[in-house]
């Protein structure tokens, strides 16, 4: 794999060199006031970024399967119900998780390239009277499938049914990429990692809690330690850690957010979008179609491309490593060869997505796959250019 071409994959994301050398720090004191003069602005712009005033923000030296826990963790006792979806490899680990740690979990089967089904989780919530679930749990953009839920649909299915659960939200591949309401849509914890949206190597979960998801910690009685929230408040009242933080990523963190916000978080959204539907445009050219089963699912940091009938998409991606040195996702779960995905979140421009196109146009090519050599890259060349020429025009 050559260390020169962006990778198109849904995470770890390209890492912008600003970062890499913020990242890039001399040993510090985690204990000292320089620490928390770096730390305290990390904090405050994830709660810009999360779109939370009322919530605390939490970073652990971890990845978004330990925000995962440790959201679980804090807030549920053993034997607790929580109402989940399976519509994906994500959503199904977070259940599996869940159900390792003794909670009883209540599972919506649900097709895969479907969203969270909105109308049976209220439908599970109204009949639930006696409020025996605890938690729903969301994964708001699934990486397998290329699908986004509507969390603001979620929240309202709870406020609908005047339901008390938790909302617990994975948006380990949105958060920073895509529009993110934390208080506005109701979150009661929200899940990232350090390696999607906010261009930093794996290494840090982050949390955004509620004041009710804090509240909930106090009664909570599933065994934590390393990830245990009281530990963490107790500690960041003092601007610092109760073990040792990972000093780099959180010098680098301050870095990312500085960048998103000189950008702009709705220009970046707005970047997001335009490169997804420029992909879109060349998977239609290419004759194929998303795994979303409609447009309103479609994902602005990944698409799940399906594969022509006897096609095989992992083929496709471990060509595109072995030949051209460019990374693609594999499909995953019960989508495994049926799709390749083409990820388009974090650092990315027009011109790296286009290479990208380009490189699987090469590698159906190479397999024989039924593709007219340009004809997706220019699909996405043509919207690229009318679409850019409007942002200027609405720009000036």
């Amino acid at each position: 794999m050559s260390s020169q071409n962006p990778v198109f994959i849904p995470g770890p994301t390209n890492i912008p060199e600003a970062i890499r050398k913020a990242c890039d720090v001399p040993t510090m004191d985690h204990r000292s006031p320089a620490f928390a003069r770096m730390f305290k602005p990390a904090i405050a712009g994830v709660k810009r970024v999360l779109g939370t005033e009322a919530g605390q923000v939490f970073i652990f030296p971890s990845t978004g399967t330990g925000g995962w826990e440790a959201a679980i963790t804090n807030t549920l006792s053993p034997g607790d119900t929580v109402l989940a979806a399976r519509f994906g490899m994500f959503s199904h680990r977070w259940i599996d998780m869940c159900q390792r740690h003794g909670l009883n979990v209540q599972v919506i089967e649900t097709p895969w390239g479907q969203g969270a089904p909105i109308a049976a989780i209220e439908a599970a919530l109204a009949a639930d009277a006696s409020h025996r679930i605890k938690a729903v749990l969301a994964t708001h953009n699934e990486t397998a499938t290329g699908v986004r839920s509507d969390i603001a649909a979620l929240r309202g299915a709870l406020d609908k049914t005047g339901h008390p659960a938790l909302l617990y939200v994975d948006g380990v591949s949105s958060i920073g990429s895509m529009p993110f309401e934390m208080d506005g849509w109701g979150v009661d914890l929200a899940i990232a990692g350090s390696q999607k949206g906010f261009m930093l190597p794996a290494g840090l979960a982050i949390l955004g809690a509620s004041p009710k998801a804090l509240a909930a910690m106090e009664t909570a009685q599933l065994p934590r330690c390393f990830f245990d929230f009281r530990d963490m408040v107790k500690s960041y009242a003092a601007g610092g850690y109760p073990y040792t933080p990972s000093v780099g990523l959180i010098a680098g963190l301050a870095a990312s957010i500085e960048m998103l916000e000189d950008e702009g978080l709705e220009q970046v959204y707005a970047r997001h979008h335009r490169l997804a539907e420029g992909v879109r445009r060349a998977v239609a050219a290419w004759g194929m179609k998303p795994c979303a089963a409609s447009p309103d699912l479609y994902s602005d940091t990944v698409t799940a491309v399906v594969v022509p009938q006897g096609c095989n998409g992992t083929a496709l991606v471990q060509l595109a490593a072995e030949k051209y040195g460019v990374a693609f996702g594999v499909g995953l779960g019960e989508v495994a060869g049926k799709v390749f995905r083409i990820g388009h979140l974090g650092m990315l421009t027009d011109v790296m997505v286009l290479s990208g196109l380009a490189t699987a146009e090469m590698c159906m090519a190479d397999l024989g796959w039924p593709v007219t050599l340009g004809s997706g890259v220019a699909a996405a060349q043509e919207y690229y250019r009318t679409s850019a020429a409007q942002s200027v025009k609405a720009a000036a």
